[in-house]
């Protein structure tokens, strides 16, 4: 396991995930999220998002966390020995998007190239313009594209892990940590 690419809705935990085990196999951790985001949170082009992680991907061993499909297709997957689905369930999501979106507008937290989340992230009655209401709406549609993607045979050379809660993730990171996986 030397190219892993670390997949699940927004709030999943793959942020935590990729940086554990960024630490344990030694390898670097590139977030899509920072590519992806430049000042005023203005979206790289999918060409220019594609160059990014070409480029992070060129190395022998990292750690991706992030999607961006709908970007990048299966750019990260075809450079990727490992996918590792961190997948818990629909509750939990929501309250880490919640909770993580208060302290993070409450502190002015800065995520990527000076953007800050904002309160209007939380107005859920906005649907999917909102953060909450996008994360609400995207989870279904995750579950449907990871669980058809660990069974289609253009991934038959992909390892994955679905990882559904806390300590799924500290079984497969200290299983790691002792050479078992």
């Amino acid at each position: 396991m030397k190219r892993v690419s670390i997949v699940g809705c927004s709030g999943s935990g793959k942020s935590t995930v990729a940086r554990r085990l960024s630490d344990v196999l030694n390898a670097p951790h590139i977030e899509l999220d920072a590519l992806h985001w430049g000042p005023d949170w203005s979206a790289a082009s999918p060409e220019e998002l594609s160059d990014q992680v070409r480029r992070a991907t060129n190395a022998d061993a990292w750690i991706v966390d992030g999607n961006y499909q709908s970007k990048i297709g299966t750019l990260v997957w075809q450079r990727a020995d490992t996918v590792v689905w961190v997948n818990p369930p629909r509750w939990r999501v929501m309250w880490r998007c919640l909770s993580r979106t208060v302290r993070r507008v409450a502190t002015g937290q800065e995520l990527w190239n000076g953007n800050r989340e904002s309160w209007d992230g939380l107005k859920i009655w906005r649907g999917e313009q909102s953060f909450l209401g996008w994360v609400w709406a995207s989870y279904a549609r995750n579950q449907e594209r990871y669980e058809a993607a660990m069974t289609d045979p253009q991934n038959a050379g992909l390892t994955f892990h679905r990882l559904r809660t806390p300590k799924d993730v500290d079984r497969f990171v200290t299983s790691l940590a002792k050479g078992y996986v």
